[in-house]
């Protein structure tokens, strides 16, 4: 697992590490600088060879102080470097004007106003504000590049100046970065809300706190990632693997369910069926093969089926409708307390069922967009999508573990960038990369149903099931990429598995 922090557990990290004389801040604060330098350099090569021009505009905090390190470690290599601090030197904190005075000892120091940044600039580095914004960027950032001027690279220390660190969301206004320059971990701004675009590509270089990391508690945030050993099978029969059931509503709203049911195969479980109202059996019949088909006209034929056992895992919402049949399968499939996935319309009718949402128990998934979250959880969107005042900003991670929380089950809010947590509080992100953007089309969140389903009939616990469906369904995309649709999902996971070692 790679974990994902926020902007104050990495500073109970560090003070850890300080307060254990492990390392000093100035040490910390020289890898960190040496780290910027290394990255940047990796991300473009040319900048290695010969001198070059660069403006390193240093913020009140430590992440100035960061600054001057990168200055110091750009000038020793021959370049013109010029440094710009918003702010007073004298009153930086300790570690931070130590660097500043030993910069300020051979070269000047400019205030940070409009237009500071003029010329030709091969490399403007933003450390500003990084983690430790709080409140909105009251500095025309934007404005700081005077007209005329061409700034060739951009790379943000730790985050760009204006991205709330916790969130992704801009407080203010923010100066977008080619390259971020992260520190022993990514944080979570990086990979929720705005932060991904804002943060251009994005490198985490080591300072020597890893062992601080893994010993953190409670545990922080995750990145999703699927492991082999899970996803391998071994010796057994079908059964071993489960039978996943998928429910689908009625005549010309079947494809939704299928495609779920197809992602739940895919993925290994070792049966599964399709539950279908009479009127639309000879539509499902029609377009499956290795699926099995069974008539559910309504929740007395579902209860009925549920008496075998060997049924698995559930999976509901997916073209099921909001009618009395669809609000009765929901409610006999919570009952039977089997490991379920809620999905689409299944969210829609727990959202306005209070008893629905009381049904709901620690083996269920639910998998809202954006629109069925704001149906079941209401306040918690609408904090959300309020213009952030101060940081750290509300984040989507924060909604999600509000919400698994409040439902007693795992929650996956997806988007481009998905958010998961369970109710115990572990959670996961799972990072947009461009190639994912794929994942935007019609019925793609229906496979993403059917993959976890699947998993949860193998027999993996519901965060796990729901992590590492993310993680599959978006490398899925990434390994299809330009064209995709969402028939192609289920078809490409065997070579996501082979890529996996699986």
């Amino acid at each position: 697992m790679v974990e994902i922090l926020t902007a104050a557990e990495m500073r109970g990290l560090e003070n850890k590490a300080m307060e254990s004389g492990a390392v000093t801040g100035l040490e910390l604060m020289e890898r960190a600088g040496q780290g910027v330098v290394a990255a940047l350099f990796e991300q473009w090569p040319d900048l290695a060879r010969g001198a070059h021009r660069a403006v390193v505009l240093c913020g009140p905090g430590n992440n100035g102080g960061d600054g001057f390190v990168v200055a110091r470690q750009l000038a020793g290599r021959g370049w013109d470097v010029q440094t710009c601090l918003l702010g007073d030197g004298a009153r930086l904190p300790r570690d931070a004007r130590a660097n500043h005075d030993l910069w300020a000892k051979t070269e000047a120091v400019a205030p940070v106003a409009p237009g500071c940044v003029t010329g030709e600039v091969d490399l403007l580095v933003d450390a500003l504000f990084g983690t430790g914004l709080t409140r909105p960027v009251a500095v025309g950032l934007e404005a700081l590049i005077a007209p005329g001027s061409r700034v060739a690279h951009r790379v943000a220390v730790d985050i760009p100046s204006g991205v709330c660190a916790d969130s992704g969301r801009v407080l203010g206004e923010a100066l977008p970065a080619d390259l971020t320059v992260s520190f022993q971990t990514a944080k979570c701004g990086h990979h929720l809300a705005e932060g991904p675009v804002l943060c251009g590509a994005l490198r985490v270089v080591d300072i020597g706190l890893a062992d601080g990391v893994a010993r953190l508690d409670p545990r922080p945030a995750r990145l999703t990632c699927a492991e082999a050993a899970p996803l391998r099978k071994r010796r057994g029969h079908k059964f071993s693997y489960g039978h996943a059931l998928v429910l689908t509503g009625g005549a010309g709203r079947t494809g939704a369910a299928r495609l779920a049911a197809r992602g739940a195969l895919r993925v290994g479980a070792g049966l599964v069926t399709l539950g279908a109202p009479p009127n639309a059996q000879m539509e499902v019949a029609l377009q499956i093969t290795a699926l099995m088909l069974r008539r559910v006209p309504a929740a007395e034929a579902l209860a009925e089926l549920l008496e075998d056992a060997r049924i698995t895992a559930l999976c509901l919402g997916p073209g099921l409708g909001l009618d009395a049949r669809a609000a009765g399968l929901v409610r006999t499939a919570l009952a039977a307390h089997r490991p379920t996935v809620l999905d689409a319309d299944a969210c829609t009718l727990i959202g306005r069922d209070r008893a629905l949402f009381a049904a709901l128990h620690e083996g269920c998934v639910l998998t809202p967009h954006g629109g069925e979250f704001a149906r079941l959880f209401p306040d918690l969107a609408a904090e959300l999508e309020a213009p952030p005042e101060r940081g750290p900003a509300y984040s989507k991670l924060d909604a999600t573990r509000a919400a698994a929380r409040r439902a007693g089950c795992v929650v996956l809010f997806k988007g481009a960038d998905t958010a998961i947590a369970g109710p115990d509080g572990v959670a996961w992100v799972n990072p947009p990369e461009e190639a994912t953007a794929w994942l935007a089309t019609a019925g793609s969140g229906d496979v993403l149903a059917g993959i976890i389903t699947g998993l949860l009939a193998r027999g993996l616990p519901p965060g796990e099931a729901a992590s590492v469906g993310a993680r599959l369904h978006a490398e899925a995309a990434r390994q299809f990429g330009p064209g995709l649709i969402a028939e192609d999902l289920p078809e490409i996971l065997p070579a996501v598995f082979r890529s996996f070692g699986v």
